[in-house]
């Protein structure tokens, strides 16, 4: 395979829900209504086409700073453990993330984490690390890419690794999400954020997601399936697939509450019309930028204070998945299934018919 292609993700006028009156509820977003809004989050993919046989890549969501000896207040929770989220039972037992976390392929999640703790072995200051968790998670790509051919290699992680940045951050058919598929449309990454006040003081909640889970999609309490806006009808199969949901925040939590905002962005996938089956591996990572044991700042928030940011990871996944769906491009995979992104024309005829 040639060396990684450039982002297909989508085309510069392909929309996102916001832009087609489509966003969720009613609080503010950031300024490009991402993960990067939050302060010291930088996101990078690196994108691997080789049509119709390989769509797939890997998608690096970098803290600022974090490291082993300077790990980040983290929570994890699974809604169905049919999947692998590599370290997340340190996480669970720590409540601590010491590495980016990384969203990829299924069977190359393996290789991957091997490339990332190569890479934070790499880094400076970190000469004299003896034990590193890496986080890396993973959606099956199987419907779309050749998934056994396993091609995300060392130096794909290291690209995507290096290219992280802020600002806007591509969707759909880029990094992890080239070849993942939802609800019965093409997905891919999505993201999206909110600014809540808490206590007083206004913070800022970014999510990412890595969309490819069944179900049937509902929009303002509508289902739309493919036919709805003149799709053809996919062979759906089991009601099975994944969705890695990562989010962060600049807010003063400790890990348990992180855990429960982590809780709530996989409960955000009903809204959408996650069918939860039997194949789907459904988690949800929430870190914070302020390390474990920093003294300066603001102290750790009361749970009672804590409904505002509840309320921005609810709308934030919500319009996350939305805008996957709808930045996506058309891929027909090496078995000759094809999937096909959320049309936001005929959608916008559907709902304007249905009031």
């Amino acid at each position: 395979m040639s060396a990684p292609a450039p982002d297909p993700s989508s085309s510069p006028t392909a929309p996102r829900a916001r832009d087609i009156g489509l966003g969720v509820g009613d609080l503010p977003t950031g300024a490009h209504n991402a993960l990067t809004d939050v302060p010291g989050i930088r996101v990078g993919h690196t994108t691997l086409i080789d049509p119709p046989r390989v769509h797939s890549g890997v998608t690096a969501i970098v803290p600022e700073g974090v490291s082993p000896a300077r790990p980040l207040p983290a929570g994890v929770f699974v809604g169905n453990g049919y999947g692998k989220l590599l370290g997340s039972t340190q996480v669970a037992e720590l409540g601590a993330l010491e590495t980016p976390v990384l969203l990829t392929s299924t069977l190359s999640a393996f290789r991957v984490a091997d490339a990332l703790v190569g890479w934070t072995l790499d880094r400076p200051g970190n000469e004299g690390v003896r034990s590193v968790n890496p986080v890396v998670g993973e959606c099956n790509d199987g419907l779309l890419s050749d998934i056994r051919s396993r091609p995300v290699r060392e130096e794909h992680v290291r690209a995507a690794l290096a290219g992280a940045s802020g600002g806007p951050v591509a969707e759909g058919c880029v990094g992890a999400g080239t070849g993942t598929a939802a609800l019965g449309f093409k997905a891919g990454v999505g993201t999206s954020s909110r600014r809540p006040v808490l206590a007083g003081r206004e913070v800022t909640l970014g999510v990412l997601v890595q969309a490819n889970f069944g179900g049937t999609l509902r929009i303002s309490g509508r289902t739309v399936t493919p036919v709805d806006v003149g799709l053809p009808d996919p062979d759906a199969g089991p009601n099975r697939g994944s969705c890695m949901v990562v989010a962060a925040t600049d807010a003063p939590l400790d890990a348990r509450q992180l855990t429960r905002v982590a809780r709530r962005a996989v409960y955000a996938l009903a809204r959408v019309g996650a069918g939860y089956g039997h194949g789907s591996g459904d988690y949800g990572l929430a870190f914070a930028t302020r390390p474990l044991g920093e003294a300066a700042g603001p102290a750790v928030l009361p749970d009672d204070r804590l409904d505002p940011l509840f309320v921005a990871v609810l709308d934030a996944v919500e319009e996350a998945v939305l805008n996957s769906l709808l930045t996506a491009t058309t891929i027909t995979g090496p078995h000759g299934r094809t999937r096909h992104p959320l049309p936001a024309g005929p959608l916008l005829d559907l709902l304007g018919r249905a009031g």
